[in-house]
């Protein structure tokens, strides 16, 4: 039982010492990631547009 409270302990210090980023911070992240996110789902779907038209023409062949 003494060692669940120290782990507990432990988890209550470290809890403090975490820093938060701030909101505008967390917003600014966020777009970022979802632009990333939009950029490389375009360049897939593109590629699979491509290498679709490219199957098909060597079907006709």
């Amino acid at each position: 039982m003494e060692k669940i409270t120290t782990y507990f302990k432990g988890v209550k210090a470290e809890w403090g010492k975490i820093t938060w980023p701030e909101r505008r911070q967390v917003f600014a992240q966020t777009l970022i990631v979802l632009a990333v996110v939009f950029v490389f789902t375009t360049y897939v779907y593109g590629l699979d547009i491509i290498f679709k038209a490219i199957l098909k023409f060597l079907r006709l062949i």
